[in-house]
């Protein structure tokens, strides 16, 4: 069984005991998450969501993405300009995926 999650303005294709990397939800490390935002459960469609579907996960860690540079430069202008940005991540344990 699978299903297609919603979760930080991404879709993620998971089933059970997947581990999957999203932008940062609430919660320590052992905590359980529910994701409500279900578009599609096996052979379900959701119009957006599927109704009465869930995704249960647990938060495994919280960590951050990679360093990534963001350098802007207008040519012959003496114009640049240089800054950085990592992601807040949380790592997740899907524990169950409940059809509803």
């Amino acid at each position: 069984m699978f299903a297609v999650i919603q979760t930080g303005g991404k879709q993620y294709k998971v089933a059970k005991d997947d581990v999957i990397r999203v932008e940062r939800l609430a919660g320590e490390a052992g905590d359980q998450v529910v994701l409500d935002q279900v578009l599609m459960v096996d052979d379900k469609i959701g119009a957006p969501v599927v109704a009465g579907a869930s995704v249960t996960a647990t938060v495994v860690a919280q960590a951050r993405g990679p360093k990534l540079i963001v350098f802007k430069k207008r040519r012959r202008q003496n114009s640049r300009r240089k800054n950085g940005h990592r992601q807040d991540l949380t790592i997740l344990r899907i524990t169950d995926i409940a059809a509803g």
